[in-house]
């Protein structure tokens, strides 16, 4: 409801009833100034779609100068021939500076972390926190879309104290979240800013006609969810244990995960057997670790088990592999 007042604020700012706006979204006017009344997501893309048209400006009053409608879909359509996403976002950054200089988009990339951050070059005001927010969300929402793939947040960096409804941003940005930071920023695996940009004017003008529901929902489908679990399998191989494990450090619903991977024609526990397949063989390669040691070091609680599944996805036993296996150095 915070960023329910601060939209009725512009409305107060600009001299303006709010009255159709709250009706538009069936949100009481009274509860507005009920600090701890909720609204939905659809209920947010129908109160800010009817007042930046009817305040004619996408930033509601966030800036020194109004944004007409149409001015973040001009934003899209000059990022949108971009050929990955990479080079779409560092349009967008520079393009926004077009729009206004009380604020700039920027884009880094460092230990394979992609950062989108703000810097607020002049005071925004009571409707800083909304200002923010949707701005991250914005260019969060068109990547999403461009690209055809839900890219989740690593991290979401904000510059003030946690507000009384802090708990509400697991749901605006899924994963972990810091307050009191220097700057506002949301960070993602750099791996998606290679992918290719999928999306053509037809689908442009198509998605401009709701475009506002994508910076209030959450893309289901991830195109990197594979890899992403392979790698995580690889990296914290003795923290998956269950699926639960996974989407909690994937920062997904176990559901949601299940759905996706079967979307993308694989499974959890097969990405586990290729993971485990593929430490085993490397290990049995490596030397003359005891086949009892190799079956704890990827996840079997005895050999026999280990043995049986080994043979499942080889046709080998773990002895004939490590036979046939070209010898391989120890690390180190």
């Amino acid at each position: 409801m915070p960023f329910a007042r601060a939209i009725v604020g512009a409305y107060a700012r600009r001299g303006a009833d709010p009255t159709a706006a709250l009706h538009a979204a069936r949100i009481a006017p009274a509860s507005v100034r009920d600090p701890d009344a909720r609204i939905t997501a659809r209920q947010m893309e129908l109160l800010s779609g009817h007042a930046m048209r009817e305040l004619d400006d996408e930033a509601l009053g966030w800036f020194s100068r109004a944004l007409p409608w149409g001015t973040y879909g001009m934003l899209c359509r000059a990022s949108l021939t971009a050929p990955t996403l990479g080079v779409a976002l560092q349009r967008w950054c520079r393009h926004h500076r077009l729009l206004t200089g009380d604020v700039e988009l920027g884009l880094a990339v460092e230990a394979e972390v992609a950062t989108l951050s703000i810097v607020e070059r002049r005071r925004l005001g009571a409707a800083r926190e909304l200002c923010l927010v949707t701005l991250l969300r914005y260019a969060h929402g068109f990547a999403c879309w461009a690209v055809d793939s839900r890219i989740p947040p690593l991290a979401l960096a904000l510059p003030f104290e946690p507000p009384p409804h802090a708990s509400a941003y697991a749901h605006v940005f899924p994963g972990p979240v810091a307050f009191g930071e220097a700057r506002a920023a949301l960070s993602f695996d750099a791996g998606y800013l290679a992918l290719a940009l999928l999306r053509d004017e037809q689908d442009m003008r198509a998605m401009l006609k709701r475009a506002l529901a994508f910076t209030v929902f959450h893309y289901r489908r991830d195109r990197l969810l594979v890899p992403r679990v392979r790698d995580l399998l690889r990296r914290c191989a003795g923290e998956v244990r269950t699926a639960q494990d996974a989407a909690g450090l994937l920062h997904v619903s176990v559901r949601s995960l299940h759905r996706q991977l079967r979307g993308e024609g694989s499974s959890l526990q097969a990405l586990k057997d290729e993971a485990r397949r593929g430490l085993a063989l490397d290990l049995l390669a490596r030397g003359d670790r005891p086949v009892k040691q190799v079956a704890a070091a990827v996840g079997f609680r005895n050999e026999k088990s280990f043995s049986r599944a080994f043979r499942g996805w080889t046709g080998l036993t773990p002895a004939a592999a490590r036979r046939a296996a070209p010898r391989r150095a120890p690390p180190g």
